[in-house]
């Protein structure tokens, strides 16, 4: 059999270290989506790894019979066919452990530049911080703490578990909405002198964490139907904020630019898009809205850890 590798969208060199120490072959080529399965079956692919860009859909899984393995480097495997494969006799894995403290902290990167209105000072002190400065002090001087205001996050899986230790460190009331979750999820983590700590992240209807939140974060999976949208956005509070670092598609971008056009929410912050990799321009230019590429995973610890566990997992299946 086999031991090639084709990771078309990247692979970290930890994760080829490891693959190669076991005798596969790494091929890292971009290959373009149109071209996939001539050039897994002329060069005898035996396990394709993809991130987001790139789609194993049916045409790849039914014209490739040397493909055995198909990788998602990340969580969501919505660009893959997953229960075809699986029938078709392929096995298919993923890494949903490996980039969870990244897009937790990726949140709080938002939040912490949301209530200081970092989003919009970065964007003007540029253009008038030498003209203006008192004036820019004036607009911004009303910012608020995170310390004692109340999360609520929308999915209490890794990710959202990941976001509550960091609530929770910070002084935050964590509330969250599981609609998988029965008990209330227990999250412990290690300080740096060696003690560790325990909190338990209390359940509530998910009409109660929209009406009660300071701020929400989604952590759900792709959906047919938003999560938030012009209903639950006028449930909130009067000042929340909200953040998707999850997919695009779980809220409403319409229903969000007017709750933040008519001042029912502060802000929002998306790292996530419904039109990706071309964003609404109505998005891109609103002052109240703090954007990030699609870079929740995208951290140099993250993408090792991906990589390993990956490779781990290869060899596991394949040997």
């Amino acid at each position: 059999m086999s031991k090639k590798v084709l990771a078309n969208d990247g692979i970290s060199q930890s994760g080829i270290n490891e693959l190669e120490k076991a005798g596969y072959e790494v091929i890292t080529t971009n290959v373009a989506q149109d071209q996939l399965v001539n050039y897994i079956n002329n060069n005898d692919v035996s396990v394709i790894l993809v991130r987001s860009a790139t789609k194993v859909r049916k045409d790849i899984i039914d014209n490739c019979p040397s493909l055995k393995i198909i990788g998602r480097g990340g969580v969501g495997m919505d660009n893959i066919d997953v229960e075809y494969a699986r029938d078709k006799g392929l096995k298919v894995i993923n890494t949903p452990a490996a980039s969870s403290a990244s897009v937790a902290e990726l949140v709080f990167a938002h939040l912490y530049g949301g209530v200081r209105f970092l989003y919009d000072a970065n964007r003007n002190m540029p253009l008038e911080g030498d003209e203006n400065f008192k004036g820019l002090k004036k607009q911004y001087a009303k910012g608020v703490e995170l310390r004692g205001k109340t999360i609520g996050i929308i999915g209490l899986g890794r990710i959202g578990q990941e976001v509550a230790k960091i609530a929770a460190g910070i002084g935050m009331n964590v509330v969250g909405y599981d609609h998988n979750a029965t008990t209330n999820p227990k999250v412990s983590w290690d300080l740096f002198d060696g003690q560790s700590v325990t909190v338990e992240i209390p359940l509530l209807e998910k009409e109660d964490v929209i009406k009660n939140a300071d701020f929400i974060t989604l952590h759900v999976p792709a959906q047919s139907e938003y999560v938030l949208g012009t209903k639950e956005f006028q449930m909130m509070k009067k000042g929340a904020a909200v953040v998707n670092a999850a997919r695009g598609g779980v809220l409403d971008e319409v229903a969000l630019v007017e709750a933040l056009e008519n001042e029912h929410l502060s802000f929002a912050a998306l790292d996530v898009f419904e039109k990706e990799p071309k964003p609404e321009v109505q998005l891109l230019m609103n002052s109240k809205l703090s954007l990030s590429p699609h870079i929740g995973a995208a951290t140099n610890e993250a993408q090792d850890r991906i990589g390993v566990e990956l490779a781990d997992q290869i060899k596991a299946i394949l040997g």
